[in-house]
């Protein structure tokens, strides 16, 4: 190990290492128990930041860290610059677009994130969301089914892959496109392959983002893309609420009353979206990974990479090569 590691030895000799989590919003106590046990029995001494209200608070936790553990938590520039001894921030999650990566690059902290732990999580509440629309929100009057519908998947990894699992067991035909995913890989996991986007959304009934917030997706989601879709479209977003076009969706729907739209993040926009009563459905928070299971999924996941990081180097996570 070398020495930029070497911080603090046990009695036993082993290298001891600060490991704070900084919640906001905390994880699950049977998480924070599952943390505690991967990061103590490696020998490493565990701190907890949870709820805190200021970001005083952070910036004065983190002095002494030489690891952190995060959920949506903002990690800036100021953050970074405040903890003198980081090696390795863990965003306990897929999404790390609160976190300056390239900052912590040019300062030698390594990001990683947590890929898969909140798949299933999120893909099921697709699902929950979807049945819900098409039942018209439980008004009472009569709704479609499912099945037979063709659901299109934009970006096929982990999530999509759920979301591609559940959808055979309601009957629906599955769609997806992902640049960065082979069609043959598409294909041998039981789905149809599409060209790119647009065929995406001309064909399919029912369409569910799953794209991340980049320079190429951030509001790529638009009035001409949308518009493609079939008479009684619904657009799901569980992704980030950056890739929606909010003033074009809101004209868009305002111009195809056909149009429903539903999502797991409010938008900026949400008082506006109101307007659109049983076409339009926000939960009061992001809820895709609110489950105990991916909590502490993803909890002990960030845990067991920071013990891997610092015992052997090991960045197989890391998202800021």
């Amino acid at each position: 190990m070398g020495s930029v590691f070497v911080k603090r030895l046990t009695e036993n000799g082993c290298i001891t290492m600060k490991i704070l989590v900084a919640t906001e919003k905390p994880f699950a106590a049977a998480a924070v128990q599952g943390i505690k046990k991967e990061i103590e029995e490696a020998g490493h001494e565990l701190v907890l930041l949870e709820k805190y209200t200021e970001t005083s608070q952070l910036l004065e936790a983190v002095k002494t860290a030489d690891a952190m553990i995060v959920r949506s938590d903002k990690v800036t520039p100021e953050v970074l610059d405040a903890a003198r001894q980081l090696k390795v921030v863990v965003r306990a999650g897929a999404g790390y677009d609160s976190i300056d990566t390239a900052y912590a690059k040019t300062k030698g902290i390594v990001v990683e994130n947590t890929p898969g732990q909140n798949a299933n999580a999120v893909a099921e509440l697709v699902f929950g969301m979807l049945v819900y629309a098409v039942r018209n929100f439980f008004n009472g009057k009569s709704g479609t089914e499912l099945k037979d519908k063709k659901l299109g998947i934009l970006a096929f990894g982990n999530v999509g892959r759920n979301v591609a699992r559940i959808a055979k067991g309601f009957g629906m035909e599955v769609y997806a496109y992902d640049e960065y995913c082979p069609a043959q890989a598409i294909e041998e996991a039981g789905v149809h392959a599409v060209a790119n986007r647009d065929e995406l959304f001309k064909n399919c009934d029912v369409v569910s983002l799953h794209i991340p917030a980049t320079p190429e997706t951030i509001k790529s989601i638009n009035y001409a893309v949308v518009n493609q879709m079939q008479k009684g479209g619904i657009l799901i977003n569980t992704a980030r609420k950056e890739v929606i076009n909010e003033p074009e969706l809101l004209k868009l729907l305002a111009d195809r009353p056909d149009l429903k739209f539903i999502t797991d993040i409010k938008p900026d926009a949400d008082a506006d979206f109101m307007q659109f009563d049983g076409r339009y459905f926000s939960t009061p928070k992001k809820m895709g990974a609110q489950t105990a299971e991916a909590n502490t999924n993803a909890g002990i996941a960030a845990a067991q990479q920071i013990n891997a990081f610092f015992k052997d180097g090991c960045t197989k996570f890391q998202v800021n090569k």
